[in-house]
């Protein structure tokens, strides 16, 4: 059996890397995407220069206006040329490896199991060096051909590799090497293992808990109080024990949706890095406005609106309804901000929202003269085709002074 070669691609700081090449007087100084400065919404990346202060994604523009230095810049984002970057670093990334797999917009994995004979070469100490010099060439290639930087973990479980990419940050590439697993994760705070957020680390070190290996040998009573059904994969991902399986695609903002398709669902989710709730309604808004536009470009209307929320302990719950069947961004906003009260029930930070849209039929329905929102969203499409999906957005979505921020520039 071929031994397995997992590799975690992670485009550093990817959304304000793509701003500094659109606005090269971006470069070298606090950058943070998502929105104005003083407005709502949600950080959707930092710069490296921005962190230090305290500003991390997933945090409120607000508290992050608030953390950041007077001089540090904020931008909306240009959300079409993020999906250009990531279809254009797709493209580079496929020409080293035969299997690759989205996980996100700035996030791939690989698997080179078996490459080793066809990339050798004469200089290589071992297989393992072969592999990690193809990975450096890779990102390397990456930075010569689109100016973004690229950090990799290569590893024998999917869950390891993604911890190696981050120990490899900014611009690095560490391969850690089979049954140095356990080894390589024992000194490390439990919150470089993916799944354990603010809360969790909380919890943990209020039972002294502070690095892997710690978790490793903690009273399994006492780790179920805190990850309940999650805790055996939790304490197998702290071993660096996990699935060799580089997962099913994630695209992040262009989905692939066949035109009249009725089979199927339509979602989209959001995953709060800081585990915070207070843009709930905001980020919804932003869903519905994705979900609808989707369903639309799809010619479909929907029947049944499924909400997905998960608290910071990963108790996830989904809530749905059945409804007439619309595409109407406003309808559906309605919809899951009524099935996101009825959910929340509990009083925890929340780690991801998702709206899913089922029940699905062909909008064959002549549209009235004074409809419930349908020209409205139509005309909101046409202004997006040609102007990016982000030049126009509900009121819901940028939050009560979004229209004064995209005035501002």
């Amino acid at each position: 059996m071929l031994a397995p070669r997992m590799c975690c691609l992670d485009l550093d700081t990817f959304f304000v890397s793509v701003e500094r090449l659109l606005d090269p007087s971006l470069r070298g100084v606090p950058v943070v995407v998502g929105g104005r400065r003083g407005g709502r919404g949600v950080v959707t990346s930092a710069s490296y220069e921005v962190r230090a202060f305290g500003v991390r994604s997933g945090m409120s523009i607000r508290e992050a206006s608030e953390r950041a230095p007077a001089h540090a810049v904020f931008v909306p984002g240009h959300g079409d040329a993020h999906s250009e970057y990531s279809a254009r670093t797709r493209t580079i990334v496929e020409r080293f490896s035969p299997v690759v797999i989205a996980a996100s917009i700035d996030e791939h994995y690989l698997d080179f199991r078996g490459c080793e004979r066809l990339y050798r070469r004469a200089g290589d100490a071992d297989e393992d060096a072969t592999i990690a010099r193809v990975v450096r060439d890779m990102t390397q290639a990456i930075d010569r051909e689109l100016g973004l930087p690229a950090s990799a973990g290569i590893a024998t479980s999917k869950p390891m590799a993604k911890v190696a990419s981050g120990l490899a940050k900014p611009q690095g590439v560490l391969l850690v090497r089979a049954g140095t697993e356990a080894e390589t994760l024992a000194p490390l705070p439990v919150r470089k293992l993916p799944g354990i957020g603010p809360v969790s680390e909380s919890r943990l070190r209020a039972l002294g808990i502070e690095t892997l290996g710690q978790l490793v040998t903690a009273p399994e009573a006492a780790l179920r109080r805190i990850f309940g059904g999650y805790t055996a994969g939790i304490r197998r991902a702290a071993r660096g024990e996990g699935s060799d399986d580089v997962g099913r695609e994630r695209p992040a903002f262009r989905e692939y949706d066949p035109d009249g398709a009725v089979a199927g669902t339509i979602s989209n989710e959001h995953t709060f890095v800081e585990a915070s709730a207070g843009t709930a309604g905001e980020v919804l808004s932003g869903l519905c406005e994705r979900v609808g536009s989707r369903a639309r470009r799809r010619g479909v209307l929907a029947g049944h609106v499924t909400l997905k929320l998960r608290y910071s302990d990963f108790d996830t719950l989904t809530r749905g309804r059945t409804i007439a069947p619309t595409s109407v961004d406003t309808e559906l906003h309605r919809v899951a901000l009524e099935l996101y009260r009825e959910a929340r029930i509990r009083d925890l930070p929340i780690r991801l929202l998702g709206v899913v849209l089922a029940k699905l039929r062909l909008d064959a329905v002549q549209l009235p003269l004074f409809d419930a929102g349908e020209r409205r969203s139509e005309a909101v499409d046409r202004v997006r085709d040609r102007f990016g999906y982000h030049a126009v957005h509900l009121a819901t979505t940028l939050g009560s002074r979004g229209r004064r921020r995209w005035h501002d520039g």
